[in-house]
């Protein structure tokens, strides 16, 4: 059997898309679609990249690069390449090592790892496991003394900054969730389980570091008062009763004195509000298209929020990164650094930490092949000179301020 850090090298595995196919040879199909899947009819889903296909780019050439810099700084802090791990949740079924073997593989890397507050890890396990920056993702789910445990447990484990997501007052619809049985395979109904038994059987390997693991896990970082960790199983029905207002971060703020990280915005309006709450940086996302279908491509929307706050935050962006190029394009486009999702968590359900370190190389190698491509010398130097997108991405730069929340 070829070992976990020889099964993701090359030439088995070259690109993010090679570590799609081996997480989802390991993994049930639940668990894989619930990883892979996006909401309704996946249009969101397929538009974040189609997106990132449609813009192009303009090389200088001739250019003797020698070594690219690719370092930026985020919050203060540097990395070595503009790419932090996202919030994944329900890591710890992809792979027991679930979020402490991904933020150790970012830490080795030079790079961030935020920690979904959907998560069977402890968060000071989480924080403890890396060498790098840890940034906590806050859910209101258990309520808010819950809430306020979790950030009092944060600031005192060292955790950075605080990420606040606002797109998610209610779970989306993922279809193929309900298809493959998700809810019935992680509860305690025997007759229930029955009919999706089958594709957990026919991945042994998956099921047995399952179970050696303990099985389902609870909720780690929800303590609710009196009642302990919640179970993981409740997550979807809490978040039903945790919506995030604007109103919510004002307490949050009093809560927390480092720096706010507001996700989820895709409107220049949005932005604004953000940034009048007092957020350090906002993160363009939609999600990942699991969440409410039919929102545009983030990328698409980049250039309105750019024209709005870009001289007032830091922009992150995440959704469709599935490429260093993609990277490349979103900091030309007026983003200080990405997020990743998917790509990542692809390594992560595929080998562990050793699949997860396999991503961010790949994605590192891409963003340095690309600089040199374009005749960059570094990542601070990439502008909207070296890229081209459709005309009509801009239509609403000019524009923007007739879309204020404050009208």
């Amino acid at each position: 059997m070829i070992a976990p850090s020889r099964k993701v090298a090359s030439p088995w595995v070259v690109n993010i898309n090679d570590l799609r196919g081996l997480a989802k040879r390991r993994l049930p199909k639940a668990v894989f679609d619930y990883l892979d899947g996006g909401a309704e009819g996946e249009i969101t889903l397929g538009e974040n990249r189609r997106a990132f296909e449609a813009i192009t780019f303009r090389p200088r050439q001739a250019v003797a690069v020698g070594a690219c810099d690719l370092r930026t700084r985020v919050l203060g802090t540097e990395i070595s390449f503009p790419a932090i791990l996202a919030p994944v949740g329900y890591s710890r079924l992809m792979h027991p090592g679930g979020e402490v073997a991904a933020a150790r593989a970012a830490g080795k890397a030079g790079t961030g790892y935020i920690l979904s507050t959907i998560s069977g890890h402890k968060l000071e396990d989480v924080k403890a496991g890396s060498m790098g920056p840890v940034w906590y993702q806050l859910y209101l789910v258990g309520g808010r003394k819950a809430a306020e445990g979790a950030i009092e447990r944060a600031g005192a484990a060292g955790f950075s900054a605080l990420v606040i997501t606002i797109d998610t007052p209610v779970a989306g619809m993922r279809e193929r969730d309900p298809r493959n049985g998700m809810v019935e395979l992680l509860t305690g109904n025997v007759l229930a389980k029955i009919p999706f038994l089958p594709q957990i059987f026919a991945h042994p390997g998956w099921l047995a570091s399952f179970l050696f693991d303990g099985g389902v896990p609870k909720l780690e970082n929800v303590i609710v008062p009196g009642e302990g960790a919640m179970p993981l199983t409740d997550a979807a029905s809490a978040l039903r009763r945790s919506v995030v207002t604007w109103e919510d971060i004002r307490w949050i703020r009093k809560s927390w004195s480092g720096p706010i990280v507001i996700k989820g915005v895709l409107t220049a309006a949005d932005a604004r509000r953000s940034v009048d709450e007092g957020a350090t940086a906002i993160v363009v996302s939609n999600h990942g298209g699991r969440q409410l279908d039919g929102v545009p491509a983030t990328i698409k929307v980049l250039p309105e929020i750019t024209a709005a706050v870009g001289t007032q935050t830091e922009i992150l962006i995440d959704s469709g990164i599935r490429r260093g190029s993609d990277i490349v394009k979103a900091i030309c486009m007026g983003a200080r650094a990405v997020l990743i999702g998917r790509a990542y968590a692809y390594g992560l359900g595929a080998a562990g930490e050793a699949g997860v370190a396999r991503a961010l190389e790949i994605l590192r190698q891409d963003v340095d092949r690309t600089l040199r491509l374009l005749g960059c010398r570094s990542v601070l130097d990439l502008s909207s000179g070296y890229v081209e997108y459709p005309p009509d991405w801009r239509r609403r730069e000019k524009g923007v301020e007739h879309d204020d929340y404050r009208l």
